[in-house]
């Protein structure tokens, strides 16, 4: 399926050749092109006489089908078209035979799988009277062959570094999930599929990566934002191949996995998938399979009320294999999967599973009431009609054997694997330190950290995006499973590892696989997704970089790293009017104090190189959640008043005194990165009475001891003035009502940085001046 393709490469590329073809051997083309077409009209018609028996709607999606799908005969995998006119990478020809197929015996056990799944997702979905059952019902076969057949995993060891990873990208259809999570072993109870949707279940409405909330095993991404799972699949297939050039030798191939996603029309038609799927294809990601369950309904409509494009043709334009096949016919998607799997020729591979949603409740099947739980009153006698018994969450001894069969042949894969790691173990110990460690996140002390990076005493004022630079790479030595990435603006975010490589599947630019910086192109939301799959494959501390004011475009996958309390670092720098020239269009105004209201999400703008020490530092130490790098573009003073070690653990603990008053405190500066020098200054003017509080993060500040908090800001000083090139209302906790806050509410303007600082009021005089008011 996926071999030497008939591509038209000669004739898209020297088309002269065409014209020296003998007028003959013209008319035998032609009559061989009338036969072909022939020959396809009595396939379609033969195809659509077998299809007359499916639901209506089922035949009215074949019948409108693009015409290549419908001469495409079930079990049959014609082989496909590339066109490569800019494209020089060669197609490898498969060598692979065709796989067995699945035996009689397995058609059955396998057969009743899928119907107890549906069983299942009934149950479920009716017992919390909420829920979608049309996924689980319609990729029931799927499924079967997934967890029956295709991947390799082990229920009793779900972290195994060497398992599949399944990530159901459509993750409103959560009962397919935990369905056949539990009918393949896992620790997932069938009581807690009976508290679907219910508090403290492991069962959520959508599936929800381990974090101190949810503990479910099997569960590879936190999914249900459309398109983010499957993107997060791109940033898993890059951390296999990563993790596999790093540790795989000649002798013993210790990572060897597959990720699978199932997305849907919705996943697809978000621009995020596109984004991360054409990362995919040009970094050669072909250990990614992507199932799309295609059953043309979204939830308002049809699926043709809202798109009309050619998925299959899109997806071999952006370089990926692509096929269509019947979702419902198990023996052609194991094939399907199989061939895929086989098929190491560079590129990712969509397999498109024609489907019904819903099926199995006739009375919403195909339709999109079945995105929902619209057929909840119909689920007692649609199951009497699938022959499953009336008796709730029934899953029969014949299926459970079959998956403990299953799972004792899983163990023998899993042991002769354990058997190769031993040995990798012993021939590699430099290599097995290095792994254990990513696996353990093993992170020195803050301290530890502190004393490998060297103070920076040396320099009068720089830009915290280079001090970010520096810093970033003297922990790149510390940690080994470091990796940075841009999109589009390494030259300006100043987040290149030096010496690290660059990561990708082309070898003629200088990328391969073991590389430490990543070039995600102009693609800021694939960037965060992709990141979210590197985090969630385990053995990576992904950062990546963007200008700030782009930010916005990476909000949904940061929401989710939030959510799901992955260590993932944000580099976003150009972080305030202090931009200038560039205008309101490239000057933050709001974007931080928009993340700073994310939960779960620590926003550190420091305020000078020790500072951004500090800042660096505090997300290597944090292991529960993301952080945003807040950096500047404009030079700021290096703050060598202040020493260095109250710089950094400051910004550690998220604010300190940088600034203590030498008389009876009558006013408290508070100051977050480039304007922490203005509030020094202005302190400086106003006498003994004033204490400056720099507030690199106030999530850090907030989770210290209330003793350390009113150490740092007593409440009986009520006269305080915060000062930050940004919007203004996340500072009020901080001063009161009584106090006053020197912000930006409204959009800059064009001009040079100190120009747009001084007419919106940053500088000491007006700092001052706000002070002595109160």
């Amino acid at each position: 399926m996926y071999g030497a393709s008939q591509d038209l490469e000669t004739q898209c590329v020297l088309p002269e050749r065409r014209e020296r073809t003998s007028p003959v051997v013209k008319a035998l083309m032609a009559s061989a092109v009338f036969l072909s077409a022939a020959v396809t009209y009595v396939a379609v018609r033969n195809t659509q006489g077998q299809l007359q028996a499916a639901p209506a709607m089922m035949q009215q999606r074949v019948n409108v089908a693009p015409q290549f799908m419908r001469m495409m005969p079930q079990r049959q995998f014609a082989p496909q078209r590339d066109f490569k006119v800019r494209s020089n990478m060669k197609s490898v020809a498969s060598t692979v035979a065709p796989p067995a197929t699945i035996t009689e015996t397995e058609m059955v056990a396998l057969t009743r799988a899928a119907t107890e799944e549906r069983g299942l997702a009934m149950d479920g979905v009716t017992a919390a009277n909420s829920g979608h059952l049309g996924l689980p019902l319609g990729a029931a076969e799927i499924g079967a062959v997934l967890w029956g057949k295709s991947m390799t995993y082990n229920p009793a060891d779900p972290k195994w570094i060497n398992r599949d990873r399944f990530i159901l990208s459509a993750g409103h259809g959560s009962m397919f999930i935990y369905s056949w999570l539990n009918l393949a072993g896992y620790d997932l109870p069938i009581d807690e599929l009976k508290n679907f949707r219910q508090h403290h279940s492991m069962t959520p409405g959508h599936p929800e990566f381990p974090n101190s909330e949810h503990n479910t095993p099997g569960i590879e991404s936190t999914t249900g934002p459309l398109g983010q799972g499957v993107s997060n699949a791109v940033g898993m297939a890059a951390a296999e191949k990563m993790a596999a050039a790093n540790y795989n030798t000649e002798e013993h191939k210790i990572i060897d996995n597959h990720i699978f996603a199932l997305a849907g029309d919705g996943c697809l038609q978000e621009g995020v998938a596109f984004e991360a799927a054409a990362f995919a294809a040009h970094e050669k990601l072909d250990n990614l399979i992507v199932l799309y369950d295609a059953n043309d309904v979204t939830l308002d409509k049809m699926a043709e009320f809202t798109q009309s494009e050619d998925v299959i043709t899109r997806y071999k334009a952006m370089g990926w294999d692509a096929v269509v096949v019947d979702g419902h016919d198990m023996e052609a998607v194991y094939t399907a999967i199989e061939n895929a799997k086989a098929d190491n020729n560079g590129k990712p591979k969509l397999l498109m599973c024609r489907t019904v949603i819903g099926k199995g409740i006739d009375e919403v099947a195909g339709t999109n009431a079945a995105h929902g739980e619209a057929g909840v009153k119909f689920t007692d006698d649609s199951k009497a009609k699938l022959g499953l018994p009336s008796e709730k969450f029934y899953v029969s001894p014949e299926t459970r054997e079959f998956f403990a069969n299953r799972a004792t042949e899983l163990k023998k894969t899993y042991d002769a694997w354990t058997e190769t790691f031993n040995a990798w173990k012993s021939a590699n110990p430099e290599k097995a330190d290095t792994l254990q460690k990513a696996i353990d996140r093993y992170t020195p002390s803050v301290e530890e950290m502190f004393a490998q990076i060297p103070e920076r005493s040396d320099i009068d004022s720089e830009a915290t995006r280079i001090s970010g630079s520096q810093t970033l790479n003297d922990i790149a030595k510390i940690f080994p499973d470091v990796i940075s990435g841009s999109a589009d603006l390494h030259g300006s975010n100043k987040n290149y590892i030096s010496g690290g490589g660059d990561f990708g599947g082309e070898p003629s630019l200088g990328k391969d696989y073991t590389g430490r910086n990543v070039y995600y192109g102009i693609r800021e939301h694939a960037m965060g997704a992709i990141m979210n799959g590197f985090a969630y494959y385990g053995l990576n501390r992904p950062s990546g970089a963007t200008f700030l004011v782009f930010a916005d475009y990476m909000r949904s996958p940061v929401r989710v790293a939030a959510l799901a309390e992955l260590p993932v670092s944000y580099i976003w720098t150009h972080d305030s009017i202090g931009v200038g020239e560039d205008g309101p269009t490239h000057q933050p105004i709001e974007q931080v104090s928009s993340l700073r209201v994310i939960p779960n999400l620590d926003v550190m703008r420091p305020a000078d190189p020790e500072e951004t020490v500090g800042a660096y530092v505090g997300t290597m130490e944090r292991q529960n959640g993301p952080t945003a790098l807040i950096l500047t573009r404009q030079n700021v003073p290096n703050l060598k008043e202040i020493p260095v070690n109250d710089r950094r653990m400051g910004t550690i603990k998220g604010g300190y005194i940088a600034k203590k008053e030498t008389g009876k405190l009558e006013s408290i500066i508070l100051a977050s990165g480039s304007e922490l020098s203005i509030a020094m200054e202005a302190a400086k003017q106003l006498g003994d009475g004033v204490r400056v509080v720099s507030m690199p993060c106030m999530e850090r500040f907030d989770r210290q001891p209330a003793s350390y908090k009113e150490e740092v800001l007593p409440a009986d000083c009520k006269k305080r003035v915060a000062v930050e090139a940004g919007a203004s209302a996340m500072w009020y906790k901080y001063v009161g009502l009584d106090g006053k806050v020197i912000g930006v509410d409204r959009f800059g303007f064009s001009a040079p940085g100190d120009i747009v600082f001084k007419e919106l009021g940053f500088t000491p005089d007006n700092v001052v001046a706000t002070v002595k008011a109160l």
